[in-house]
């Protein structure tokens, strides 16, 4: 199956790993809702099931549900 550019992909985010649920060749920012490739995707949370851009975008978002 080829994936278009525009797929998004749904993921289970675990501990140091995560999972594809729906194959995609990116997420979206939980903060900024820019695409981030999966080959890229670093930084996400367990708990809040999102992925981040960056720790910056991680601690954006702890304080604005603080």
């Amino acid at each position: 199956m080829t994936l278009d550019a525009d797929t998004a992909a749904t993921l289970d985010y675990g501990d140091g790993e995560f999972a594809v649920l729906k194959p995609g060749r990116f997420v979206r920012c939980a903060v900024t809702e820019r695409p981030i490739p999966l080959e890229t995707l670093r930084y996400w949370s367990v708990s809040r099931q999102e992925a981040y851009t960056s720790p910056a975008e991680f601690a954006q978002r702890l304080k604005s549900a603080g």
